[in-house]
């Protein structure tokens, strides 16, 4: 059976949402690629009264779980466990809306893969080949890519993984690593025989071209099709289904004992099992297999070449299933002008922001939205977070809304006033609202969600606008009637951004919708000009948003400073010991604490101070070379580590009676070498 061709006129949605890997947290990254595109389009979706299903879960097999459970000492089951929760409560209080957020180490998926495997093994869907694979004879078992280290060919990076080279990027396999070591053991892996089942995608290389690269021209966007079509053309391999691993989907034929699913051939398989989780019997089947549903991917690009030709091939190989009708995959976003690291926390992690900006979800939903990476890679920074938030959301959306209800509070006692006869400004305003809803549904549609917010905030500038050019504050005081239609027309475009904001804004545009006391209206009504009656009451105003500190954005600077001063001390080799030295030339060191008196730079000189220290003994001076790293007033009073009997020495016309013990850090600023504790002068340091 060949899987049908969607219908131009959907009779539902089926919109998934990449799965994250349950062995970390989300980052903003995600965020922008995948997560909130998917939501404002399911949201606006169900605003137009479709019929939608928006899953999502988290991918809890392969070899970076089983990784991360041997390093913490803990089990596979436990690092899912622990990581699931924190992702699932992170998009909740987020306010992405999926209709379930589901688990690939659940019974319904592994039943779900197994039978899906079967289906296409018992079709004769899979070819089986013997390969080399390395192995670790201590451990006993079959090493995946990642389990393997050794020297990069291309940069002799000496801890290189099997599949990549993380400091230059380059992509590897494992026997091409020089010297490789097993993670288990630390030995060196012997190369064994072991039978694994593939997916001939050379098989589908065809029918790939006519469905992608000439049925897909035209609708799918410039990064994904060129991406699918460079694939293509440099020609398909068969691809392993299966792995020698021990945490998985156990594959389900006889002589396949210590194999389960790779994890590229299961993940997706979960959008299936978590729309099972979700509905009852057989309703889910329509979502996935009535040709009158429309299926939609929202990924990043690092899984362009899986949902556009790995997991169409392999739907079409079931031949139960419809296959994607559009996949908008984004470009990658930039943290400060840097990749975003999850291995080097290089990252903004989502449920450290909503710790950080209680209240706030909102605020990050627009910046990534309004930044994302659609056409190419972006860069989120902390400045343009500020000002985007104290610029657009308070001084533009907040401020029109805030003055309309306000001054209907001031004149009017809060009740909607009566609309009187309209000017031509204020039909030519009620005119231009009538055309935001299609202009942005459109966009949306089109997967323009940048754009989309855009126009968003179009409407709320043309509000500012008309609010600044018929100035009711003024006009109250010589025509109340006409103050009242103004304020009537001003409300009426609120009231339209209720509907229009909450694909984007969902928390704000509930408050709005409470401060006008009005309930969300379909897509469709959205645009009216009488959504708010006279004479309908207005909550009391409130700040939808309120502006960001200089302060707040420099202490998130300052944490990711410090996660780079961190990853610079991690990454750096310690410099090599030097020769020995016996115990009595050690022995012969005298260092004792001592207290510096007072300090002054030396003239003429960048690095050098001249010190006064009480050494218990004496008080002595010390020309030392740290100008450049202390202010000399700050060094007044501290107690430092003194080697006394260091032989005296002229150093710019002044001796130099001993030497300060210092640690020079990776970025080489120096730290003073003191006692945990105040002690006396001359104290041994023994």
């Amino acid at each position: 059976m060949t899987p049908p061709t969607i219908t131009s006129q959907p009779q539902r949605y089926t919109i998934t949402a990449a799965l994250p890997y349950a062995n970390g947290p989300v980052h903003i990254g995600h965020l922008a690629g995948v997560y909130i595109p998917a939501d404002i389009y399911a949201r606006y979706l169900r605003a137009q009264g479709r019929d939608v299903k928006f899953v999502c879960g988290s991918d809890e097999h392969g070899v970076p779980i089983t990784i991360r459970a041997q390093k913490e000492g803990v089990t596979p089951q436990q690092v899912v466990d622990k990581y699931h929760a924190i992702i699932r409560d992170s998009f909740r209080d987020f306010g992405i809306s999926f209709d379930i957020y589901a688990r690939t180490s659940n019974d319904t998926h592994r039943q779900t893969a197994s039978d899906f495997f079967r289906k296409m093994y018992e079709a004769g869907q899979f070819t089986e080949q013997v390969s080399q694979q390395y192995y670790d004879e201590q451990a006993q078992q079959f090493l995946a890519d990642r389990y393997i280290v050794g020297t990069c060919p291309t940069c002799a990076n000496e801890n290189a993984y099997g599949d990549q080279c993380e400091r230059c990027g380059s992509s590897l396999s494992p026997t091409e690593l020089i010297n490789p070591k097993s993670m288990l053991s630390g030995n060196k892996p012997v190369l064994r025989e072991t039978k694994h089942w593939y997916l001939p995608l050379d098989q589908y290389e065809q029918w790939l071209r006519e469905w992608i690269i000439e049925g897909h021209k035209q609708d799918w966007k410039t990064n994904v099709y060129g991406q699918c079509k460079s694939w293509i053309d440099q020609g398909l391999q068969p691809r392993a289904v299966t792995r020698d691993l021990d945490w998985g989907v156990p594959v389900p034929v006889d002589g396949a004992d210590g194999k389960v699913l790779y994890v590229w051939f299961d993940a997706p398989i979960g959008y299936i099992s978590a729309t099972k989780d979700l509905l009852p019997g057989d309703a889910w089947k329509p979502y996935w297999q009535d040709p009158t549903t429309k299926l939609v991917h929202f990924i990043g690009k690092d899984n362009i070449v899986f949902h556009c030709i790995i997991f169409p091939a392999m739907l079409k190989a079931h031949g139960d299933f419809i296959l994607p009708d559009n996949v908008p995959a984004n470009e990658f976003l930039n943290l400060e002008g840097d990749k975003i690291s999850t291995s080097r926390n290089w990252a903004v992690w989502l449920h450290e922001y909503l710790q950080d900006f209680p209240g706030k979800a909102d605020v990050l939903r627009y910046v990534l939205a309004a930044n994302a990476p659609e056409t190419k890679d972006n860069d989120f920074t902390w400045k343009d977070f500020q000002a985007r938030n104290n610029n657009e959301l308070v001084a533009n959306l907040g401020n029109f809304v805030n003055r309309a209800v306000v001054l209907t509070h001031k004149f009017f006692g809060g009740d909607v006033p009566v609309k009187g006869p309209l000017t031509d400004l204020d039909r030519e305003v009620f005119a231009q609202l009538a055309e935001f809803p299609k202009r942005i549904g459109d966009l949306i549609e089109q997967y323009r969600f940048r754009d989309a917010l855009s126009e968003l905030m179009n409407l709320t500038r043309l509000g500012n606008k008309y609010l600044a050019d018929t100035e009711p504050w003024k006009l109250v005081k010589t025509d109340q009637e006409r103050t009242g239609t103004v304020l009537h027309v001003a409300l009426q475009l609120a009231a339209s951004l209720v509907t229009l904001m909450e694909p984007f804004l969902p928390t704000a545009a509930a408050n709005l919708g409470s401060m006008l006391r009005i309930e969300r209206q379909a897509w469709a009504q959205a645009g009216a000009t009488d959504l708010l009656p006279a004479g309908h009451h207005l909550g009391d105003a409130v700040l939808l948003f309120d502006k960001i500190e200089d302060k707040t954005v420099e202490a998130q600077v300052q944490k990711l400073l410090d996660t780079k001063v961190a990853n610079q001390l991690a990454n750096t080799p310690v410099t090599a010991a030097k020769d020995n030295v016996s115990f009595d030339e050690f022995g012969r060191m005298d260092l004792r604490v001592g207290t510096i008196l007072s300090a002054e730079k030396v003239a003429k000189t960048k690095k050098l101070l001249k010190l006064t220290v009480d050494t218990g003994l004496d008080q002595r001076t010390i020309v030392s070379g740290i100008a450049e790293h202390f202010v000399p007033e700050a060094l007044v009073g501290q107690q430092v580590l003194v080697l006394l009997n260091l032989a005296p020495r002229e150093i710019k016309g002044i001796e130099s009676q001993g030497m300060l013990l210092m640690a020079e850090d990776v970025d080489g600023s120096l730290r003073l070498m003191q006692p945990g504790q105040p002690v006396r002068p001359g104290s041994f340091v023994a």
